[in-house]
């Protein structure tokens, strides 16, 4: 459906019109590459559109201003990180304060105790711990896995993402396990380490766990890093009833899935993990994770850990759980991530998928849409995959590139790992229609003979 030739030209026209609009951008970019490698505080930040990355001024609700002064719709929100909105005033008003009454302290406040019910109110697990990053948490939620089980191995989903965690950058090529492409400079070969199967394979699973050496199975509850893939009817019932039967414990980690609502998918679909993990939107931005845990694991960790060397557990961190983070969690938890957010929030992305639905009728493209919760992601394929290699196998990066480019010409930002949107409480009508209207000028453009 869509010319390579004209795919490049319209690639070539979009460099330009970048370059020429945002030269401030491009003059910090030149003269970051003199301290920063790759010109970028994180390297991540070299996978945007355009050849270097905007430079940004100021960010408030769902838009940002770059230092040439051009206002964006924000549907990237840091990845999930910004989920709230940029700096909600409830926050940002509860940071203010505790930053006056001291940072970290290594120390609990009152807080901590507020912050932990809650989460037990949300998601059912009744004991919790703090991290700065959802990858720290799941770090923490192996070890622990792996210290209560006595078993070595650990079992992901095929293009799963958990962070950095070692374990997780495994993939399955024609059938056979070992480190995923860009895996750099792993410890070990991960195959010695964790068994991998497709998403939605339920035989698959059943035989990884019949050997009894899995200690956890750590996964989303829907695959949210390859496109977004909704697990098959009963496909959680089995894995549920798998990982019981074989001893081996259930970790979910709903740092992308908790766009499902306040309490993430697990909330929503009413699942039973052992260990649960969660990160980036939780502080509105500031550095905060947790990860929760059940009443025998909780009793069995107990039982292993020695208090004379708990600070040399591999489970902790000295800025973990520090007063600003845990202000911050409790003003996002009581006045953000609310119920009433959640509902704004679910019908704009409703909106945003009726708006590209219609794009791709009009159009006749074999590409699709999918919601979950108030995130949103369009793949140029055209049935929905089942699993992450069937995602990966069409993944059209030229295209991926395009398509961010052009809308960040236009004022849209989109998650540059992959074509997501997320609605923020600050999101508007006007703010989706934008996006549909210039979904439809670049498929227009891509499609004219």
């Amino acid at each position: 459906m869509i010319n390579p030739t004209r795919l490049h030209e319209l690639m070539a026209i979009e460099e330009q019109r970048f370059l020429k609009d945002h030269p401030e951008s491009h003059a910090l970019s030149e003269q970051a590459k003199g301290s920063l490698f790759a010109g970028v505080p994180m390297n991540w930040m070299t996978k945007w559109a355009g050849g270097f990355p905007l430079f940004v001024r100021r960010a408030k609700g769902s838009r940002f201003v770059d230092v040439d002064e051009r206002e964006y719709v924000d549907f990237c929100l840091g990845d999930t990180g910004a989920m709230t909105g940029h700096s909600p005033d409830e926050s940002v008003d509860a940071i203010v304060q505790q930053v006056r009454n001291g940072l970290t302290l290594m120390l609990p406040t009152e807080d901590a105790i507020w912050v932990s019910n809650e989460l037990s109110n949300r998601f059912g697990l009744p004991y919790w711990q703090f991290t700065l990053t959802a990858t720290d948490a799941n770090r923490f939620a192996l070890r622990i896995a792996r210290a209560v089980t006595g078993r070595n191995k650990v079992l992901v989903f095929n293009w799963c993402y958990h962070g950095t965690v070692d374990e997780t950058f495994i993939t399955l090529r024609n059938g056979t396990s070992g480190p995923r492409k860009g895996n750099l400079g792993p410890a070990v070969n991960p195959a010695e380490t964790t068994r991998v199967v497709e998403f939605n394979d339920i035989d698959a699973l059943a035989e990884a766990l019949s050997h009894e050496d899995v200690a956890c199975v750590i996964a989303e509850p829907v695959m949210t890093n390859i496109g977004i893939i909704h697990p098959n009817p009963g496909f959680h019932d089995a894995l549920r009833a798998l990982t019981r039967r074989h001893g081996t414990l259930l970790i979910l980690d709903e740092t992308h899935t908790i766009c499902t609502g306040p309490g993430g998918y697990t909330g929503e679909f009413h699942l039973e993990p052992d260990i649960f993990t969660i990160g980036k939107p939780l502080a509105s931005g500031v550095p905060a994770a947790a990860y929760g845990l059940r009443a025998d694991v909780a009793e069995r960790l107990t039982a292993v850990l020695s208090r004379n060397e708990t600070d040399t557990s591999g489970i902790g961190g000295t800025l973990a759980g520090n007063a600003l983070s845990i202000a911050a969690m409790r003003a996002t938890l009581t006045h953000v991530l609310t119920k009433d957010n959640f509902d704004k929030m679910i019908a704009l992305a409703t909106r945003f998928t009726s708006g590209v639905n219609d794009v791709l009728t009009e159009r006749s493209l074999p590409w699709h849409v999918t919601q979950l919760g108030s995130r949103v992601e369009y793949l140029f394929q055209p049935t929905r995959p089942n699993n992450g290699s069937e995602a990966a196998e069409l993944w059209d990066h030229e295209l991926d590139r395009l398509i961010h480019l052009y809308m960040l010409n236009r004022g849209i930002l989109l998650t540059p790992f992959h074509n997501m949107a997320l609605m923020s409480p600050n999101t508007t009508v006007e703010d989706v229609d934008l996006h549909t209207s210039v979904f439809r000028e670049v498929t227009e453009a891509l499609t004219r003979d």
